[in-house]
């Protein structure tokens, strides 16, 4: 197993709601070397890193323990499609309150874009109207992950410590997407 640096132990603790208690007690490393070792203050050992490491996976799979991605994911998926202009992506996202879209190419997930997204290309264009004019494709950053309906939510919430979205399959085809405020509900 390949490990990520030491100084991700905090991002992924916090990522998953574990204090530095509950990681301690399950580890048997003391939460004041946790504490140390989050802060960089103390270079731990490679034995200590990897039980830390696997503690932590082994809690983000206890994580909404037998539930899938498809029982947390919201089946209505609200995307836009590569082809529409920024001003009909950013009138969208303003309509339904949503800071992001998946972009697809008819039923394929190809990006993603969002609001951010869009405020980097109006600050690096001079004219908002090829602002305006430009195909979503044209700007849109990476698709959201894919995974199948019965993938364990504890793997969900892994991926979401990187991931602002997942989209969820089933036999090939889109049927849902979870966000964090999906994966909040849970708790």
């Amino acid at each position: 197993m390949k490990f990520p640096p030491a100084t991700d132990i905090r991002t992924i603790r916090v990522g998953i709601g574990v204090t530095q208690t509950e990681l301690a007690e399950r580890s048997g490393v003391s939460q004041g070397t946790i504490a140390k070792i989050e802060r960089g203050k103390i270079s731990a050992s490679y034995e200590t890193v990897v039980t830390l490491f696997e503690t932590l996976d082994a809690m983000q799979q206890d994580i909404g323990r037998g539930m899938t991605a498809a029982d947390v994911c919201s089946k209505d998926v609200v995307s836009i499609q590569s082809t529409d202009t920024i001003q009909a992506a950013s009138s969208f996202m303003r309509e339904k309150g949503y800071s992001q879209l998946p972009v697809f190419s008819g039923d394929v997930p190809v990006g993603s874009i969002s609001e951010r997204g869009i405020f980097e290309i109006m600050s690096r264009e001079k004219s908002l109207e090829k602002v305006n004019m430009k195909a979503v494709e044209e700007v849109m950053g990476e698709s959201f992950p894919v995974v199948s309906d019965s993938t364990p939510v504890g793997t969900v919430a892994g991926l979401m410590n990187s991931y602002n979205a997942i989209l969820v399959s089933k036999k090939g085809s889109i049927i849902g997407i979870i966000t964090s405020a999906d994966m909040l509900k849970l708790i």
